[in-house]
């Protein structure tokens, strides 16, 4: 049984920083292609980034320049470090993975995380 486990979530004010990760175990799902989104009160789940194993990246327009993704393929690891966040990050972020590096671009994954909490005051 697959299971990503993500870590990092948290209460940050205004402006701080966070580093989430996310580790995937188990056989049943690929990570070709792994991936953060996020889904805050009321709205849909929505790609902050994503990144292939060969590295092509996909970034949401609102965090380009403020969040880094970035792999650990030996350790089928993915970060995701998010700078000068504003409470418009808020959110439950989902770690994603699949067996089709397309994925980063249509949000198709195999395989979901429980979710991490960030909270972002003002």
């Amino acid at each position: 049984q697959v299971q990503l486990v993500e870590s990092g979530g948290g209460l940050v004010q205004a402006g701080g920083s966070l580093r989430l990760s996310c580790a995937a175990s188990g056989s049943m799902c690929s990570t070709d292609a792994m991936g953060w989104y996020r889904q805050a009160p009321g709205k849909q789940r929505e790609l902050v980034a994503a990144m292939t194993s060969g590295g092509t990246t996909n970034y949401a327009d609102s965090v380009k320049g403020r969040f880094t993704i970035s792999r650990e393929n030996a350790k089928n690891t993915v970060y995701l470090r998010a700078n000068n966040l504003t409470p418009e990050d808020t959110g439950v972020y989902y770690c994603a993975a699949g067996s089709t590096s397309w994925s980063i671009f249509n949000g198709e994954y195999e395989c979901w995380g429980q979710g991490t909490q960030v909270t972002v005051s003002s």
